[in-house]
Order: structure tokens, then sequence, then C-alpha cells
């Protein structure tokens, strides 16, 4: 099932079941207990991020390329860092350059993100899908100024600003991604192919994150993982390329659809 958040003409927030027609069925319910798909047609104006997280847990150095592409070694452990819940952004709204704090080196990351289901404490890797929900595309942004040199050494001042976290468009059941480390995903920026490789590269696939990230703590349903992101970002590049105002940005994996987000300067 591919589950959309949406909007409707009343400026009511519900959540529907995508149809391959275009169309959505409401699901009434909650999405981590109960719910039912109904029959009756969404009355869908916008899409909202699929997933309202309780917690975004984000991977670094996560792709063996990527690894190599910013001359890191290979991690022992997963290296964890967090994003607030006010960095999620919407399908097609803005990714906001800050101005205030002002950063004028933000880069893209497509990532495949999780989102747990169900509780989940000290789980073993060959029961770690069963607590997962879905999964949808993200676009960790990251103002590099502030993740590598501003930050006091810590990654979270450069990840965690507004619309730093777009989800979307759908989150796609787990049910219809039983390999979640064989998707095709890429990133394009203005039309052009930034990123483009394939889940399986991972270092630590994503049983081996939900089997860390819950180890002596508790997952709590809705919780987002972002899994790190391939190689091909802005940072390593030569020259390098940072968003600008103007610009548009694509996070395409296989199997979930394609996220897009214009980019602007935080007013003033």
């Amino acid at each position: 099932m591919k589950i959309i958040r949406y909007l409707d003409t009343a400026g009511n927030r519900g959540q529907a079941a995508q149809q391959p027609d275009g169309t959505a069925l409401a699901i009434e319910g909650d999405l981590f207990g109960e719910y039912r798909l109904t029959d009756r047609k969404a009355d869908v104006v916008k899409l909202l991020a699929p997933i309202e997280p309780t917690a975004i847990l984000g991977i670094g150095l996560n792709y063996r390329f990527h690894a190599e592409e910013t001359k890191s070694a290979i991690p022992e452990h997963p290296i964890l860092f967090m994003k607030l819940p006010n960095s999620v952004q919407n399908p097609d709204d803005p990714i906001l350059l800050p101005t205030h704090l002002k950063s004028d080196k933000v880069d893209y990351e497509c990532e495949l993100a999780v989102v747990i289901g169900k509780r989940a404490k000290n789980v073993k890797r060959q029961h770690a899908l069963a607590h997962v929900l879905g999964y949808t595309c993200a676009n960790d942004v990251s103002a590099r100024d502030w993740q590598k040199s501003a930050g006091g050494g810590q990654w979270c001042r450069g990840k965690t600003f507004d619309t730093f976290c777009p989800l979307g468009p759908v989150l796609v059941t787990a049910d219809e991604i039983p390999n979640p480390n064989g998707l095709g995903i890429k990133t394009i920026l203005n039309g052009q192919t930034m990123q483009d490789w394939n889940t399986g590269d991972m270092i630590f696939d994503v049983p081996a994150l939900i089997e860390f990230l819950s180890g002596s703590t508790t997952l709590m349903p809705g919780t987002v993982i972002l899994t790190g992101t391939p190689h091909g970002v802005g940072m390593a590049r030569n020259p390098r390329v940072w968003l600008q105002d103007g610009d548009t940005v694509t996070v395409e994996i296989e199997a979930i659809g394609r996220l897009t987000n214009p980019i602007q300067n935080e007013p003033v």
C-alpha cells in the first residue's frame, strides 16, 4: 500500500491509500495501531510529508563509495546524529537556505527513510524488518559549513535547520518492499543526475541499523531512520556544488517515487 497524508479543501488533514489511477481512498484509524481502508475517495488538495516523526535518527557515512569520496575510514559502528521534527518538509514545498544563521554551503543527500511501526528494543537483525511500517524518500539536507567547522564537532547544527528533512511523496508499506537493500536511489538537481546508486552499497543494512539503534534503546512507533546517502554529494565534487535559490532538487527511489522540492532563501 502507498500511503499519503494530505490536506482537503476544508483544510483538514487525512490519510489515504494512493490508487493506480491517481485517486486515493481514505484510511480511518491509527497507522501504528488499528486502521482500515475505506471505499471513500479522499479529497486531496495538497500532499503532506507522509509521516509526522516521533524522532528522526540519521546515519552518516553508510555507503562505501560515499566514505571513499569523502576520504573517510569505514566506520566500525553506525555513526548516529539526530534531526528535529521542525526539519520535516512536505513534497513540493521549499527547502529554505538559512539566512539568519547563514549558510552558503547547503548540500543535498538522497536517502531511504525507514519508518518504525511498532515499539522496538533490543531487536535482533533477523526480526528487525518485522518492526518496520514502511519506507519513504528523504533528502537529508546539510549545511556543510555548520556541520563540518562551525558546529562544535557535532553534526546536528548543520542538519536540523527548518525544512532540512523533506519526506515523501508516499509511505510504501513494508510488504511491498521485502528487501530495502536492493533499491535504485538517485538525486536530480535542475534536471541533472547527481547521485545514482543502489541501497545495496550500505555498509550497515537496514536490519543492522535497527538492531544497533534499538540496542538498550526504545524506538517508538513513528521513529524515522535516515539510512545514509551514496556518493555524488555536492561537497565532494570538483568544483563543489551547493544548493542555490531557484534550484529544484528531486530524490527518486525505486518502488517509492519522486520527492521534489524547490530551493529558496529563508525570508529575511
